[in-house]
C-alpha cells in the first residue's frame, strides 16, 4: 500500500497481571498477553466482558489498579508519550474535526503522529477507503460508514507501529471490511503489531485473548 517502513528491529507489546476495576466493579484481574512484530491479538467476549477498557489500558489511556505493559522490555509507564507515540488507538468515538475536510482531517492528524504529511500516503490512505471523491467535503456532512473510514485511513498515514483497535468494522460495508482487513494485513507483514476487539470472525494465524464477566483465557486462532 506505499506505506513507509516501520521503526527498524523487532517491536514486542506485552502485559502481566493486569487488573482493572470500573465503578468498583471488577473488570477483570490477573490477565497477561504477549504480542511481537507481525501478530494480531484479537480480544474476544460478550459485551461488558472489558474489551474496551482493555484496550484503554493498552493505549495508556486508562491505568490499571495492578500488573505492568512492557513495549521492547520498557513499562509502558517509564515514558507514556513516547509510548503513544509509537501507537495508533481507534475507539468507538470518531475523533473527527467536523469543520476540517476530509483531507485535512488526514493531513492534520499525520502532522500529530509523524510532524510531516508525506502526499503519496494521504492518497493511498484516501483510495484505500473510497474516500477521495470526499477529500474536499467538511467531515461534518459525512455519514456515520464514512466517518468510521476516515478514522480508519489515519491509520495509513502514519508509521507507528502499533495499531489499537476497538471493533473497527463498524458501520462499514463489505467492501471498506475488506479494506480494512488488507490494511491489517499489510500492517503485519511489514512487521507492525495490532490488537484488536471484534464480534466478527478472525484469521487464521491470529492469536485470540478471549474475555467474559467470570475470567479471561487465551488460545490461538
Amino acid at each position: 500500500m506505499g506505506r513507509r517502513p516501520l521503526s527498524e528491529g523487532m517491536n514486542s507489546f506485552s502485559g502481566t497481571g493486569l487488573q482493572c476495576i470500573r465503578s468498583a466493579r471488577m473488570v477483570f484481574d490477573g490477565l497477561s498477553f504477549s504480542a511481537r512484530a507481525g501478530d494480531v491479538l484479537y480480544l474476544k467476549g460478550p459485551n461488558g466482558s472489558g474489551k474496551s477498557s482493555l484496550l484503554r489500558v493498552m493505549a495508556g489511556l486508562l491505568r490499571p489498579a495492578a500488573g505492568e505493559m512492557l513495549w521492547n522490555g520498557t513499562n509502558t509507564r517509564a515514558d507514556l508519550e513516547e509510548f503513544r507515540g509509537s501507537l495508533n488507538y481507534v475507539g468507538h468515538r470518531d475523533a473527527v474535526k467536523g469543520a476540517f475536510t476530509v483531507r485535512e482531517n488526514l493531513s492534520f492528524w499525520a502532522a500529530m503522529a509523524d510532524g510531516d504529511m508525506d502526499e503519496g500516503m494521504l492518497s493511498t490512505a484516501l483510495e484505500a477507503f473510497d474516500l477521495s471523491r470526499l477529500a474536499d467535503l467538511p467531515a461534518r456532512f459525512l455519514s456515520a460508514g464514512q466517518t468510521r473510514r476516515l478514522n480508519l485511513a489515519r491509520l495509513l498515514t502514519s508509521s507507528a507501529p502499533l495499531w489499537i483497535l476497538d471493533e473497527p468494522a463498524t458501520s462499514l460495508d463489505a467492501a471498506n471490511a475488506a479494506a480494512l482487513r488488507n490494511a491489517v494485513e499489510s500492517h503485519v507483514e511489514t512487521g507492525g503489531i495490532v490488537v484488536m476487539a471484534t464480534h466478527e470472525e478472525v484469521s487464521a494465524g491470529g492469536q485470540i485473548l478471549e474475555l467474559s464477566e467470570y475470567g479471561v483465557k487465551g488460545g490461538s486462532a
